[in-house]
């Protein structure tokens, strides 16, 4: 892979990961695109660096939620700030379970299979369909909804199901306003990414001497900053426009990439 090519996935990592309209999948397409050769498990190291760097972003927008998170597992106090604590580790749960037992089918499936994220875009436009027309109630992220959100994200493990896509609708389906869901979906991924990636680079998957290095590097840059920019705007984007916009385009980039496959 080029550092152009790194480049360029890079910003559209940053652009997309904010979006319900799957980051991963688009860095599917993207590498089908550039002629992309590398094997599953590179394709998915690639993915998961740029996903480390818009979590990285994402920890700089909203610093003063996670050391509020932080501060709540610390202060060991029943207060607001150790129930969200709690609910955060409650929905990592499930995509942790099945991304340490599971890790190797998952790398299957980050191979350039178009016609797969097809569908996966095209389950993710339904849902955000029915998101965008389900009654929201106002209420705030209990308990229960976390496992229930994680479970989501477990599934948005795979290409194409949009992760904040996936853990907004199932949030806004039991009744939360997108502005928490939002919130609470941004900030349930972050331990998760940072985790895959400080396990790659324990494991002797990511090193210094790696013919991948520069290409890497570049596209964790350009997903950092793209994703620092895109952060601080395109969440109220996701809080404010409707659903269905989002639904319209998925439903259209699946079409395509499953016609174009055929």
């Amino acid at each position: 892979m080029s550092w152009i090519e790194a480049l360029i996935l890079g910003i559209i990592q940053g652009l997309t990961e904010f979006l319900p309209v799957s980051s991963s999948g688009h860095l599917e397409i993207a590498k089908v695109l550039f002629g992309d050769n590398s094997v599953p498990a590179e394709s998915m190291l690639m993915t998961v660096i740029l996903h480390g760097a818009t979590a990285l972003s994402t920890i700089v927008v909203f610093r003063k939620d996670i050391l509020e998170i932080i501060n709540g597992l610390f202060q060991l106090k029943w207060n607001d700030e150790m129930k969200f604590s709690i609910k955060i580790i409650i929905s990592m749960v499930p995509a942790a379970i099945v991304g340490v037992t599971f890790n190797d089918e998952l790398e299957a499936f980050f191979g350039g299979k178009i016609m797969f994220v097809g569908f996966m875009l095209l389950i993710t436009g339904v849902l955000l369909f029915f998101a965008d027309k389900a009654k929201v109630t106002g209420k705030n992220v209990g308990f229960g909804h976390s496992l229930i959100i994680g479970i989501s994200q477990m599934i948005a493990i795979l290409p194409g199901i949009s992760r904040s896509g996936a853990t907004i609708s199932t949030a806004v389906l039991l009744g939360i306003d997108k502005e928490r869901a939002a919130r609470f979906s941004f900030l349930m991924v972050v331990p998760l990414i940072l985790a895959k990636v400080a396990k790659d680079i324990l494991s002797g998957e990511i090193t210094t001497d790696s013919a991948q290095l520069m290409p890497l590097s570049i596209g964790f840059v350009a997903a950092f900053i793209t994703g620092l920019l895109a952060c601080t705007w395109m969440i109220k984007i996701v809080k404010n426009s409707k659903l269905s916009y989002f639904a319209i385009y998925c439903l259209i980039v699946g079409t395509i990439a499953i016609l174009a496959t055929i």
